[in-house]
């Protein structure tokens, strides 16, 4: 393996074990040491990769999202209600995944990485900018509260759901 093929083995493997070790435990309880042990990685190697556990996280929210969002584009829904379907669907397709993030406490991740893959920017003219984060956080809102409750609907009640209320 070349350092590229085993950085990505390595993070695979913190990435396996803290997810592991999530369905057992509080966020909280877990250690960089028993992430360590059980993807059976050295601390360096961890720290190579990441800030901190909420870093291991946050990395893959940001690969689910962005795969999500590539084949999206591929599939070019024709209006913003076939995109919020797309969403909801992903977050389906994800369901045990996200539900463990929200028992654990940790869904703000997923509102930190729709913020910055859809939210304003600093470059953004004003009204752009609050549109914008009016936008996300009113989805994130949609969303939370809806895994909250235990994603009951299908994405597409869900997406009609927020058609009917002015997202066509």
């Amino acid at each position: 393996m070349n350092n590229e093929e085993k950085n990505t083995y390595v993070k695979k493997q913190i990435t396996e074990a803290l997810l592991k070790l999530l369905e057992q435990h509080e966020f909280e309880e877990i250690s960089i040491s028993q992430i360590t042990g059980c993807a059976q990685v050295s601390r360096n190697s961890f720290y190579r990769n990441y800030k901190n556990k909420e870093d291991i996280l946050l990395h893959y929210v940001r690969r689910l999202f962005t795969d999500w969002r590539k084949e999206c584009e591929k599939r070019a829904p024709g209006s913003t209600a076939e995109l919020y379907g797309d969403l909801f669907q992903h977050l389906i397709d994800n369901r045990d995944f996200y539900l463990l993030l929200k028992k654990r406490n940790q869904f703000h991740l997923f509102l930190t990485v729709l913020l910055e893959q859809t939210g304003p920017k600093p470059e953004h003219e004003n009204m752009w900018a609050y549109t914008l984060a009016f936008i996300a956080y009113g989805t994130y809102g949609w969303i939370e509260e809806w895994v909250a409750r235990g994603m009951q609907e299908s994405g597409n009640v869900m997406a009609a759901l927020l058609a009917s209320h002015g997202m066509k």
